[in-house]
């Protein structure tokens, strides 16, 4: 289920990655530098943009990603 949703989210993202359906927000403190967008529940997905066209994807999971 969270790779089908994360799928679908990836899509929306990659239409406007602000979409208010994903929540996509700065972090802070040791990953000040990146964002995360929920995929569904505690999951997440944290990136970093890299330049105006791209993205990296950095890490899937649960709040858990953040430690």
């Amino acid at each position: 289920m969270v790779k089908l949703k994360a799928e679908e989210r990836e899509r929306i993202f990659k239409k406007n990655p602000f979409d208010a359906r994903l929540g996509t927000h700065k972090l802070h403190g040791k990953y000040k530098e990146y964002w995360a967008f929920t995929v569904v529940g505690q999951y997440r997905i944290m990136l970093g943009f890299s330049g105006a066209e791209f993205v990296d994807f950095i890490n899937i999971g649960t709040h858990e990603i953040y430690k």
